[in-house]
């Protein structure tokens, strides 16, 4: 049976709360600007009514689930903090002198109540609803781009991974008992995920023995969240490293192993829709569906500012049927000519080269041909064969023994004149001054909330992340 506990316990003690959270904290401004009750609409489909005890209220569950990923807890230590913190009893809509519920309860909500996708859009829609509401989205400006995020396991084999976290929490260990290294098992002599997790369940074990170490403050919020990380990255380790994150290009010479997260912004700095995709993906075929989420949360737009990566072919064609305006520059290498969608590579702005469907980016790059009549010039990339020789989808793509490997676009003309008319307007030059404020949100997004990295193994779990993340930024955004 559910328990829908919207409102706060009657109490003798509630007073308290007027004076241990001030008005102006931003839980209590949270709790009093937003009605969580949508939550409880969403998630009650995955409980089963009648069956087995009393289930809590999968709104306070939630906000569990918010206070974690704001402040960085494991389940154990969000629970042990809200007995004592009166501003996350408040939040929790727990009366003061109330219990606080077992850490495995929200462990169990993270992996089985928490299945919907749509959690991601349903956040951003109820922020969204409210900034409107309130009057503060005024301008007709979608701003649009994509930042990416590391994945939790960076590109590294996962045997790898645990043994940095291992000589990490041995590390801070040392700084208190250089003595119990004694104690400590022998590191494993093979290179294989089973010998490295044997040996960190075999610490964890040791430590779990000597509480005066593991109940010390600085070592046990970092005890308790390594337990959790490898708890649940058990589960998804094997299927995470090999198919949910992919390697991104930031330019030709850096990259990153992971997921991009792609958002719509108005000019007032209120996010309206958000596409998480592995790191791979392009930025500009995700415009359409970036326009229409904003459309559908209620937001009106004249323009669409982004960068050079969103004026291809496709895209001037749909901002055009949707009698909006296109302000991102053109670059003659947007358009894949006329090639099956399943056989296009993506190009990257930041590098000016053209990456293959497994994220690996061209060398170099050529002109050939010229601009004459109804012929235009092709621009030719060139990939280095030594990864498409062992490529896994080589087939098709790359044929045995050959010297070189490349890929040819060729510049449509027709919709880009038009866009190349368009971006000399005055109208166009005022328009793209703004593209700054989504970088500058992107920058806020990873430095201050935490989307530089992955918390968790796994694209849903990234989209979770991204959801709570948008969620207490626009909230935070609405207050100020």
């Amino acid at each position: 049976m559910l328990d829908n506990q919207l409102t706060l316990d009657v109490s003798p003690y509630s007073t308290l709360y007027d004076i241990v959270v001030p008005k102006t904290y931003f839980l209590r401004q949270l709790t009093e600007l937003c009605d969580f009750s949508f939550i409880y609409d969403e998630l009650e489909k995955n409980y089963q009514p009648d069956f087995g005890r009393r289930a809590y209220s999968p709104i306070m569950m939630f906000k569990y689930l918010l206070l974690k990923d704001v402040y960085k807890l494991s389940d154990v230590d969000v629970v042990e903090r809200s007995y004592s913190d009166m501003a996350f009893k408040y939040f929790l809509g727990l009366a003061p002198e109330d219990p606080v519920i077992e850490p495995s309860s929200l462990t169990k909500f993270r992996k089985l109540r928490i299945k919907d996708e749509r959690l991601l859009d349903l956040l951003i829609t109820k922020s969204v609803q409210i900034a409107l509401e309130l009057g503060l989205v005024k301008s007709k400006i979608l701003i649009v781009d994509a930042t990416h995020t590391k994945a939790h396991y960076n590109h590294k084999k996962p045997q790898e991974v645990l043994r940095e976290r291992s000589k990490a929490l041995r590390k801070t260990i040392y700084q208190y008992s250089e003595d119990i290294k004694t104690e400590f098992p022998s590191k494993p002599q093979e290179d294989t995920l089973v010998a490295e997790l044997r040996y960190t369940q075999e610490l964890i074990s040791v430590l779990e023995k000597h509480d005066e170490l593991t109940e010390t403050p600085a070592v046990s919020q970092k005890f308790n969240y390594l337990k959790e990380a490898v708890e649940d990255d058990l589960e998804h380790l094997e299927s995470s490293v090999k198919e949910d994150a992919r390697i991104g290009h930031k330019s030709a010479d850096s990259s990153f192993y992971g997921y991009k997260e792609h958002i719509a912004m108005t000019d007032e700095r209120i996010i309206t829709a958000c596409v998480v995709t592995s790191g791979e993906k392009s930025d500009g075929p995700v415009l359409e569906e970036l326009y229409q989420k904003s459309k559908g949360n209620g937001v009106t737009s004249e323009a669409i500012v982004g960068d050079k990566a969103y004026s291809g072919k496709d895209n001037i064609q749909f901002t055009k049927k949707e009698r909006v305006h296109l302000v991102a520059k053109l670059h003659p290498a947007v358009s894949k000519g006329f090639r099956r969608k399943e056989d296009e590579f993506s190009y990257n702005k930041d590098a000016g080269l053209f990456v293959c469907p497994e994220g690996h980016m061209a060398i170099r790059k050529a002109k050939t041909g010229r601009t004459t009549g109804k012929y235009n010039s092709q621009e030719t990339h060139y990939f280095d064969i030594h990864h498409c020789q062992t490529c896994p989808s080589k087939v098709g793509c790359y044929k045995e023994g050959a010297k070189t490997k490349t890929y040819s676009i060729t510049l449509k003309s027709d919709e880009h004149l038009f866009q190349k008319r368009f971006q000399e307007t005055p109208y166009f030059k005022e328009k793209v001054k703004h593209r700054y404020k989504i970088e500058a949100k992107n920058a806020e997004l990873k430095n201050r909330h935490g989307l530089d990295v992955a918390r968790a193994s796994g694209l849903f779990n990234m989209k979770l992340q991204a959801a709570t993340t948008i969620f207490v930024v626009n909230m935070k955004r609405i207050m100020t």
